[in-house]
């Protein structure tokens, strides 16, 4: 794909233009990262994309993390372990390694959906809270969003199914613009992640109860009935945003690790009524994402934002870096291939996500964002590839 202006070469559907001069100015100065919905497939190739931008140094550069489903899994544990990754003195690969890498793998080795779901049917609790409790026992243990940091703003998303509006699990609050904002919130953060990666319908929904109370007064608010602030119904972020962009919207700098599914052509559509429909749903949402994806690369052309986006469903052909990691097509087409399931991944393809994962994220920032920094040794995972 190519696009006219200053810089109209492509990385994965990557295109980010020079800088213009006259930026927009309804953007406000700051860096906001999105981390995409994806299951398992995408916790990894988050968690490679992280680890490049933290040899890089741009952690500290972020003011905002918005994620979305399997990009909240990670995005829970970088907020949770923040201020021993980034404020410590001591930045290695060994510390990201302990922190983030390691954890994150060992709940890639474990299926959680189908025990969470068998679980959920067969004694009390829904299956909401099963996953909550996988997340809970390897990740989050009892910590809840005050335990994520002041700065950089960490935002769990998840959708409101009776809204159909955002809901934004916050350090400093929680809310749908239609039913309302609860200040500093005690949710744990398992809850939250459980939340934002309810994947419909099995997995779905998440229910918060709540009291009126809790809720702060405030005249623009919509639902502000019993029906919609006591018992909150919410379902995976991924309906209403895969990419995490609307709650990263008013930053004029945007950098986008996607690892969503990519959509698949059928020569055949079956014509049975629920497969049907099963289809139809998806060409729907694969508009939406292509719409939100298509508005933020318009944007990077006309100058209005900075940044980049990289994708795990494609090449990197396009970006001519001559030392770019290599990255064959036919491999990294596997990656994008695997299911969006909380499933076990084994040694070799968990190593390959996060190659593959780091290996884009390098590519698009030194190609379109900071063409000023070293290129890297190597994959974290030589042996592996991608």
């Amino acid at each position: 794909m190519e696009l006219a202006g200053r810089e109209s070469e492509s990385l994965s559907g990557s295109i980010v233009p020079t800088p213009s001069e006259n930026n927009s100015k309804k953007y406000r100065e700051g860096i906001a990262l999105c981390l995409s919905g994806g299951g398992y497939r995408a916790m990894l190739f988050h968690t490679g994309s992280v680890w490049r931008l933290y040899q890089m140094g741009l952690l500290p550069e972020l003011d905002r993390i918005s994620s979305v489903s399997g990009g909240s899994i990670i995005a829970g544990l970088l907020g949770l372990r923040w201020s021993r990754l980034v404020v410590s003195d001591f930045k290695t690969d060994d510390v990201y390694t302990d922190l983030i890498v390691n954890p994150i793998r060992a709940l890639a080795s474990a299926t959680i959906d189908v025990p969470a779901v068998l679980l959920g049917f067969l004694l009390p609790g829904s299956i909401s809270n099963r996953i909550a409790g996988f997340y809970k026992k390897h990740l989050f243990k009892n910590a809840t969003l005050q335990d994520f940091p002041d700065h950089p703003r960490f935002v769990i998303n998840s959708a409101n199914l009776q809204s159909g509006a955002l809901w934004r699990f916050m350090k400093p609050y929680m809310r749908d613009w239609k039913v309302g904002e609860v200040k500093s919130p005690a949710i744990k953060i398992a809850k939250a992640v459980a939340a934002s990666s309810a994947f419909p319908p099995i997995l779905s929904p998440t229910i918060l109860k709540l009291k009126q109370s809790d809720f702060e007064k405030n005249e623009d608010d919509m639902l502000v009935s019993d029906h919609y602030r006591k018992r909150i119904i919410l379902t995976d972020a991924g309906v209403y945003d895969n990419l995490g962009l609307e709650t990263a919207n008013r930053f004029k700098t945007v950098l986008v690790s996607n690892a969503g599914g990519e959509f698949v052509h059928q020569e055949n559509p079956a014509a049975n009524w629920m497969r049907q429909a099963y289809r139809v749903l998806q060409i729907i949402d694969n508009q939406v994402r292509s719409l939100r994806k298509c508005t933020l690369i318009g944007e990077y052309k006309s100058g209005e934002r900075e940044g980049t986006y990289w994708s795990i469903a494609s090449g990197m052909d396009n970006t001519r870096l001559e030392d770019a990691l290599q990255c064959p097509l036919s491999d990294t087409t596997q990656l994008a291939a695997i299911s969006t399931r909380l499933k076990k991944l084994d040694d070799q393809t968990q190593k390959r996500l996060i190659n593959w994962g780091y290996a884009s994220c390098d590519a698009a920032i030194r190609k379109y964002y900071r063409p000023d920094l070293k290129s890297p040794d190597g994959f974290p995972y030589p042996e592996a590839g991608v």
